[in-house]
């Protein structure tokens, strides 16, 4: 049995790989896309309303009858689980705190339930809360890191703390075959990717955000930051260096109101509605402006990133290259 079995016959999908959540970028097409491919697509609903997160699963239930999950940021309230269960999502994902309150209404509902970790104590208490897989998250991921440790540091611990129980998923920095085959040799047994998936067609992502994330290149094009915390106050998060988050350096990464630049509007919603600058909102299609001032989130692998290829070919790409490196890594050994 193949490492990542496990975790394949518990979803449903025929590949260990599970597009990250990415908020308003990852819609029902990205998701539908992914899922369509054999992988698991993924829906970022916390601050959805009930009614259009339910709308959002109906839609991925009806393009493909491939798996995707629901995922919700557990700082907030999630005001839409009912509703979303109710639609039928398969899958849901717990990260940013405890999930058991919530595993007995998603068990009833059938779906099956996973929570994302950043040490091996939050995986215990995951799976001993009813969690059937963990996702080990690493400081490398783009968004919003709930993450403490490198992934290379915490996921061993994390494989060897509940792997025997449940599949363990890797998150953070991961960008191509190469890296899927490095974390499977840790013990991970499948995979979370955010940023590759924001530079494809069906993401949602503004155009000028697309084109940033194929254009960045070197070890530091992305920082660790509380920079654009507008939103989710004090949440670390990865982006993309620019020069909203430059001024904010150079002035000495001064807290609000102090910040160079506070309530400058730097672009407007599809609805003309004002973005600030510092808010926590990726810059999404329709949207117009400085879209290069805003939080531009996206994993340290960015740099490994060089195309916008359609997701489902991107899905089919990834474990190519991923089962190609894993059989020269045998051949080596």
């Amino acid at each position: 049995m193949a490492s990542w079995d496990r975790f394949c016959r518990l979803t449903g999908s025929r590949i260990p790989i599970l597009q990250a959540p990415t908020g308003s970028i990852a819609g029902p097409e990205l998701a539908a896309a992914v899922a369509g491919a054999g992988a698991v697509g993924s829906l970022g609903l916390t601050w959805t309303a009930p009614a259009e997160a339910a709308e959002h699963v109906r839609a991925v239930r009806e393009a493909t009858g491939g798996p995707f999950a629901a995922n919700f940021a557990l700082a907030f309230a999630p005001c839409a689980l009912g509703a979303v269960l109710a639609a039928g999502a398969p899958i849901v994902v717990f990260s940013w705190g405890d999930p058991s309150p919530w595993m007995a209404e998603a068990g009833r509902a059938g779906a099956v339930v996973g929570a994302q970790v950043a040490d091996a104590e939050e995986a215990i208490a995951a799976v001993g809360a009813g969690a059937r897989f963990v996702i080990c998250q690493g400081t490398e991921a783009g968004g919003h890191v709930q993450a403490r440790l490198a992934l290379s540091e915490a996921l061993p611990r994390v494989v060897a703390a509940v792997g025997a129980s449940v599949p363990v998923l890797a998150a953070g920095g991961l960008v191509d075959g190469h890296g899927i085959a490095g974390v499977l040799r840790l013990g991970a047994e499948g995979v979370v990717m955010g940023t590759r998936f924001v530079a494809t067609r069906e993401s949602r992502a503004h155009e000028g955000y697309r084109r940033l994330l194929v254009g960045a290149r070197g070890a530091d094009a992305t920082a660790l930051t509380t920079c654009f915390d507008g939103g989710w106050p004090s949440a670390p998060h990865r982006v993309l260096r620019n020069s909203t988050l430059s001024a904010w350096e150079a002035a000495g990464g001064p807290g609000a109101p102090h910040r160079p630049g506070e309530g400058e509007v730097v672009a407007r919603s599809m609805a003309g509605d004002p973005i600030l600058r510092y808010e926590d909102t990726a810059p999404r299609r329709g949207m117009v402006g400085d879209v290069e001032a805003m939080a531009l989130y996206s994993g340290s692998g960015v740099g490994g990133i060089g195309d916008i290829p359609p997701a489902g070919a991107l899905v089919a790409r990834l474990w190519r290259e991923a089962l190609e490196a894993l059989a020269l890594g045998e051949a080596a050994g």
